[in-house]
């Protein structure tokens, strides 16, 4: 009798719902479309990672547009010479980048802020000049050190159009476009509307220079690129754009071509005399052969130097023809020492240096 009860008691409980089971019918268990939303499922580490990076790289920087708005920016702009822009960039140490003529010429046009929660960049009375890039970027400082913070930044490419303007103006008439042969070369011709049909042209022969798309490309943002210039490219271009009326004509760009050994600076040294007497006036030069587009500087070490000896220092470059169609640029430096005395005697060092290396030379006065 207690095993029938608790029989009784497991079915009463437990067994029940197996009484409300019905036979199936045929076919029952084929899965039947259903208008169920599916929930996408979320992306995998990686790709949420990279997603997530793209996203944060542009958030920081945004448009106010009128009545308040605010914009996220595309990568490039299209505004009528004339208005007003006023961009910001989150974050509470905030550092920009614009058209650097802007910083040349201390525009009053320009203003640059830094609020609570973002800087603030406003430009009025915009031209055709101030089209180029502009973005922020956000500080990372440890005491006295700052480094830009690579995932919090902002970049966008403006145009600022004008039908006067297609090209964006320069301060010069001419300029020197230096062709290497292991760069690519550009010749700066930009223009102000993007749709703007912009063609590249040979002064003497007079003829129009084919770009291809590989060796001879055109970017809006920079100009005509040479992607492997030789001396076959040398001579007197220029550009010519159109957009919806006459054509104009860009500056004169005189294309260079130039071939000088990479390295440290080719450096000498000489005096004006090897003797010199009391009284005597002496000079000391040290000259360096090299790149026309890049920089030398020099460092000098002399007798009594520690004494703050007075001497006179002047450096000076300038470019020379080699005759065979390449440039080269000739940068000196010379020391002046006015009325030698006994304790100016001595060795006379001069370092050049540029951005591969530093070379030092030397040479001796003696007193007669």
């Amino acid at each position: 009798n207690q095993y029938l009860c608790l029989l009784s008691f497991i079915l009463l409980v437990v067994g029940q719902p197996a009484k409300s089971k019905r036979p199936k019918e045929p076919g029952e268990n084929k899965i039947k479309p259903v208008n169920k939303r599916v929930k996408p499922k979320p992306p995998k580490m990686k790709e949420r990672e990279s997603a997530d990076s793209s996203l944060k790289s542009q958030s920081i920087l945004t448009q106010v547009m009128d009545k308040g708005h605010f914009q996220k920016v595309a990568a490039t702009l299209s505004l009528s010479a004339g208005q007003s822009l006023e961009l910001r960039c989150k974050g509470n140490n905030v550092t920009w980048s614009y058209p650097s003529y802007l910083d040349t010429f201390k525009d009053s046009r320009l203003s640059i802020k830094q609020l609570d929660r973002y800087g603030q960049l406003i430009l009025t009375n915009s031209t055709a000049a101030d089209t180029g890039e502009y973005s922020c970027w956000l500080q990372l400082c440890e005491g006295s050190e700052c480094r830009k913070d690579e995932m919090k930044t902002g970049s966008t490419y403006i145009f600022f159009t004008d039908k006067e303007e297609l090209f964006v103006p320069t301060p010069s008439y001419f300029e020197i476009v230096y062709l290497n042969p292991d760069k690519p070369a550009v010749i700066p011709c930009r223009v102000t509307a993007p749709s703007a049909k912009v063609t590249l042209h040979r002064e003497f022969p007079a003829e129009e220079i084919e770009t291809d798309g590989t060796d001879i490309i055109y970017d809006a943002k920079k100009g005509f690129i040479y992607q492997h210039p030789t001396s076959d490219h040398k001579g007197i271009v220029y550009c010519k754009a159109e957009s919806q009326g006459a054509p104009q004509i860009s500056i004169k760009y005189h294309l260079l071509y130039v071939e000088v050994p990479k390295g440290p600076p080719s450096t000498t040294i000489a005096a004006s005399s090897s003797r010199a007497r009391v009284s005597d006036s002496v000079q000391v030069i040290c000259t360096v052969l090299g790149e026309p587009d890049v920089d030398v500087s020099f460092r000098w070490q002399y007798p009594w130097q520690e004494s703050e000896r007075p001497v006179i220092i002047q450096t000076f470059w300038r470019l020379i023809n080699r005759g065979t169609g390449h440039t080269t640029r000739i940068s000196k430096s010379v020391l002046l020492v006015e009325d030698f005395e006994a304790r100016d005697a001595g060795s006379y060092i001069c370092r050049g240096q540029n951005l591969q290396g530093e070379t030092t030379v030397a040479t001796k006065v003696e007193l007669n």
